[in-house]
């Protein structure tokens, strides 16, 4: 395939075939799985994803990019979505899904918080982010990286950084680290907001100004009497907070 890269659609395409090969082994693919890829690019997974699947399904907002592999899969093996990944309805295509793909930097994080609506359908996730993002997903309560995107996350999903990739795999070569990440639903009898929809409202709230105190920020939804009662200390900041923390003044906020 050939093909100028876009910079509109955040276009690296990865051409390292040790990279590409250590990704499939990470992703372990079974020839009956329900694998789809966001953003196929060049094929660089798509054809030795399809060497060990029985059929693939792939989203590409690109239509050039569909135009080839059009030309180059048969659609026996191969089914195209041309569409835009944030707007698609992953539930369309059933129940444990085997996501994977290397993610147009620009729109990675929208890309997550909508994926995560679907955690139900999803068995697992394996993506190449910027390595700054991988190390915000990952991170633990009380240091900078550990903010919303951490907490909503790691609600929804148990993360793994797998291993970092470096600029020089891609083409065009990227400013910025690279790293795999592996995301697993939690199960839905672990997450225990009763209204997720507050919970995202309650912590982007709390990290909305980073460096006042819950006291501040948290304001309009609890009082010191409140913050008494979940045994939270009103004068720490949301960084400080763990994920079960954030769920307790969801639930107690619910229940008022």
């Amino acid at each position: 395939m050939r093909h100028i890269p876009r910079k509109r659609f955040g276009q690296n395409f990865l051409i390292d075939p040790y990279i590409i090969a250590k990704i499939v082994a990470e992703i372990s693919p079974q020839k009956d799985d329900r694998v789809i890829e966001i953003g196929p690019g060049l094929g660089a997974l798509t054809k030795p994803l399809l060497q060990q699947l029985d059929h693939l399904a792939v989203i590409e907002i690109d239509r050039d990019i569909v135009a080839q592999l059009k030309i180059l899969f048969s659609p026996d093996k191969l089914t195209i979505y041309a569409t835009d990944a944030l707007k698609f309805d992953f539930s369309s295509l059933g129940n444990q899904l085997r996501i994977v793909g290397n993610l147009p930097y620009n729109i990675s994080t929208p890309l997550l918080f909508h994926l995560s609506q679907y955690s139900e359908n999803i068995l697992d996730m394996h993506f190449m982010l910027q390595k700054e993002v991988v190390q915000r997903l990952t991170a633990k309560p009380g240091i900078s990286d550990y903010g919303r995107l951490s907490v909503m996350m790691q609600y929804h999903f148990n993360m793994t950084h797998a291993f970092n990739v470096l600029p020089q795999s891609f083409s065009p070569a990227p400013k910025v680290d690279s790293a795999i990440i592996e995301m697993i639903p939690r199960p839905q009898k672990n997450k225990s907001a009763h209204d997720e929809a507050l919970l995202s409202q309650i912590v982007l709230a709390a990290f909305s100004q980073r460096r006042k105190t819950l006291r501040n920020t948290l304001q309009q939804y609890l009082t010191a009497d409140d913050f008494n009662r979940i045994g939270i200390d009103s004068k720490v900041r949301a960084e400080n907070l763990s994920v079960e923390n954030f769920v307790a003044i969801t639930n107690l906020c619910h229940s008022k």
